[in-house]
């Protein structure tokens, strides 16, 4: 058993223990609106998951770089609001593209397929492609400080105001998600992927 204390290596070294052990991750595509023309920008995160179901919360954790605030933050807490895409088999590679560091001016998606469609209560357009998409309102911005006090990543509580889920996923009868249609793809360390692979159940104790 190797034994390491977080605070004698490097923060990259850090990344890499955690992004390899913490795994799989799901991946947040997540749209928001530019102040640079409007332009719509795009890019996915790995550090995403559920906080609260009442109310209905998630946590993006959006790192920065050279302290400087990525284009995703910087646009919710202008605006307030986002959409949060699921991703799955059949964009993951689209999604991927949108990782490029690009200008705030230039939208991500340009570099892609894929299309946007109106929301119903955020100004902010979601991707049509997505199987599940959720429009949020930005619930809480916590900056996060390294121990230098140096701000290094922006952690987002978004509320969920608005589900659309694509009728191959969805059964409305009894409110599930149907996993085996939905694909969902995963994150782990590097470069690498997961697709859903074999499930088994275990009964939780009373």
């Amino acid at each position: 058993m190797y034994t390491l204390d977080p605070r004698e290596i490097t923060g990259r070294d850090n990344y890499k223990l955690m992004s390899g052990s913490v795994v799989p991750r799901p991946i947040a595509f997540v749209t928001t609106l530019s102040d640079k023309n409007g332009v719509i920008n795009a890019a996915p995160f790995s550090f995403f998951n559920v906080v609260s179901s009442d109310p209905p919360l998630l946590s993006i954790s959006i790192a920065r770089k050279d302290g400087i605030m990525k284009d995703t933050a910087r646009n919710v807490l202008a605006h307030q609001e986002l959409v949060v895409h699921i991703c799955d088999e059949a964009i993951i590679t689209e999604v991927n593209e949108t990782a490029a560091i690009l200008e705030p001016h230039e939208s991500e998606l340009e570099r892609t397929k894929l299309t946007t469609v109106p929301s119903t209560k955020v100004a902010v357009p979601g991707i049509q492609e997505a199987l599940i998409r959720m429009e949020c309102e930005l619930y809480q911005h916590i900056p996060i400080t390294n121990d230098e006090g140096k701000p290094v990543s922006d952690l987002l509580l978004v509320r969920i105001v608005q589900y659309h889920f694509s009728e191959q996923v969805y059964n409305p009868d009894k409110g599930y998600i149907l996993m085996d249609h939905l694909k969902p793809v995963s994150r782990l360390a590097g470069n690498d992927y997961a697709k859903l692979g074999e499930r088994f159940t275990i009964i939780r104790p009373e």
